[in-house]
């Protein structure tokens, strides 16, 4: 649990020492701390390592990806809940390639915690919705699809969505 707020806590320390700063008239010295200071705050809400991992699931190096989350020690105590969220999309997302059952729950996880981006919980209906269609339950996969399509504004999974549509029609 204090690894959770040991950035917050860094952060107010170099806040204070600019304070210091300004009291003292080294105002350049202070608004360069003030800035240092929004790194540990900008990591706090965003873990460094899920934005690397996202970053290598965006170049398809899930080896790289899956070894930047293996570096992440006991997520449910040491992330956020968002983090914590994106944490299991990641996870679902690599595993569905192997392990359909551990991507489902991980994907399942990633919802009930919270994913914050509509496009990334129309992503993992659409995945669930697929794994429903693996599983022969029809009626699943056509309620997951039709909540990604409206979780979709973009159209961004519209391709892949007709492509399950269409799958789903021979089941």
């Amino acid at each position: 649990m204090v690894q959770k707020y040991l950035r917050l806590f860094i952060a107010i320390l170099i806040l204070s020492f600019s304070t210091q700063q300004f009291i003292n008239s080294e105002i350049g010295n202070g608004i360069f701390l003030i800035l240092i200071s929004l790194f540990p705050i900008l990591f706090h809400f965003r873990n460094e390592r899920i934005l690397l991992a996202l970053w290598q699931v965006r170049k398809q190096d899930f080896q790289k990806a899956g070894n930047q989350l293996d570096k992440i020690n006991n997520p449910e105590k040491t992330l956020i809940k968002g983090q914590l969220a994106y944490y299991y999309f990641l996870r679902g997302l690599m595993s569905s390639q192997t392990n359909l059952k551990k991507s489902e729950s991980m994907m399942r996880k990633a919802l009930s915690t919270g994913l914050r981006m509509k496009q990334d919980r129309a992503l993992a209906k659409m995945q669930l919705s697929a794994m429903a269609m693996t599983k022969r339950k029809k009626k699943e996969a056509q309620i997951l699809l039709t909540e990604a399509k409206k979780l979709d504004e973009k159209g961004l999974l519209s391709d892949q969505i007709k492509m399950l549509q269409q799958q789903m029609k021979r089941i």
